[in-house]
């Protein structure tokens, strides 16, 4: 008898769900690819309702916002990646007076006795073993745009190695470009003679001759170096990093500027030739190429060791979730 009951009650539940559900009174149901004018036959005629159509919602929109600006109504701000994103509680203002600890720390750093202009840069610029002709070039027009900058090819030898040898030729950074797939798609930094080495992501390489035809355009004078939106405090080491490659007597002359912008975490790279109009006031740019792209893998304490050397800073798996969601600014 109870196993009987027990069988009766989903089926009165089930009642109870069916009488709780009424009819709908919106109207009839549209399918999603039904559309106002699917019941034209002719594809010329409704095609020509349709841009009518979004002609005048397209009007209407226009003068709903004019009506909003005669009336004082505040302006609405569209959302993007960028406004909805969640701040990183690492950005620093090295202006404010709370930050003192900070630029102390920054002036006893490993790049302290460059831009106290104590030496002059030296730069090594080597590669991957064998590497293919765009790395290749890639390397030479690094050359053009670094002053007081050489590149070797690695013969076979060890990153440690070359640490030691460039250490005994006075060189003062050396940067190592990888290649996949006949492509660059790694670069490493690594400031001596004691650190700290950053590993970076290298993507979107376009060499001067993929940009444009003539590349002689590029002269000897030493260019100025702008760093822009880098705000956190690895943001700060990493721009005094990349800066550091740089002769810190820039040669306005030359009118040249190499520039090096964070948005997102992602560094872009260009290289241009800037020139005044008749007046003074606007200036034009000219892209001299090379140009490309670099997010942050790693950033290590000394010089290069991968088994035993100490990260500030490593992309781990964890970041990759975060990054995900697309509303975090993390760490320049």
């Amino acid at each position: 008898m109870q196993g009987s009951q027990d069988e009766k009650q989903p089926d009165e539940e089930a009642k109870v769900k069916l009488e709780d559900i009424k009819p709908s009174t919106s109207g009839t149901v549209t399918f999603p690819s039904e559309t106002k004018y699917s019941h034209i036959r002719n594809k010329i005629v409704r095609n020509q309702q349709f841009q009518k159509a979004k002609k005048a919602q397209k009007k209407a929109k226009k003068e709903e916002k004019k009506q909003r600006a005669l009336t004082g109504q505040p302006k609405q701000v569209p959302h993007t990646i960028d406004t909805l994103r969640i701040k990183d509680e690492t950005v620093v203002d090295l202006e404010k007076e709370e930050n003192e600890l900070i630029r102390q720390d920054l002036d006893h750093d490993e790049f302290n006795d460059y831009y106290k202009h104590t030496y002059e840069p030296k730069i090594l610029i080597s590669y991957a073993d064998n590497p293919m002709r765009k790395t290749r070039i890639f390397g030479r027009e690094l050359t053009r745009i670094i002053p007081n900058s050489t590149a070797l090819y690695r013969n076979r030898s060890g990153v440690k190695k070359m640490v030691r040898s460039a250490i005994k030729n006075e060189y003062t950074d050396i940067l190592i470009i990888n290649e996949n797939r006949k492509e660059p798609d790694g670069l490493l930094v690594i400031h001596l003679p004691n650190g700290p080495t950053a590993h970076f992501k290298l993507t979107n390489v376009r060499i001067t001759t993929e940009l444009r035809k003539n590349h002689k355009d590029i002269t000897a004078h030493r260019p100025e170096v702008i760093l822009n939106n880098f705000t956190t405090r690895l943001g700060w080491t990493v721009a005094r990093m990349l800066g550091a490659l740089f002769h810190y007597d820039s040669e306005f002359v030359g009118q040249r500027a190499v520039t090096f912008h964070n948005q997102r975490d992602f560094i872009f790279f260009r290289h241009y030739r800037y020139g005044f109009d008749a007046e003074g006031k606007r200036a034009r740019l000219k892209e001299l190429g090379p140009r490309f792209t670099l997010k942050l893998k790693s950033l290590q304490k000394g010089t290069f060791d991968s088994k035993f050397g100490q990260y500030e800073w490593i992309k781990d798996g964890r970041r990759h979730t975060m990054e995900a969601a697309g509303r975090r600014k993390f760490d320049l």
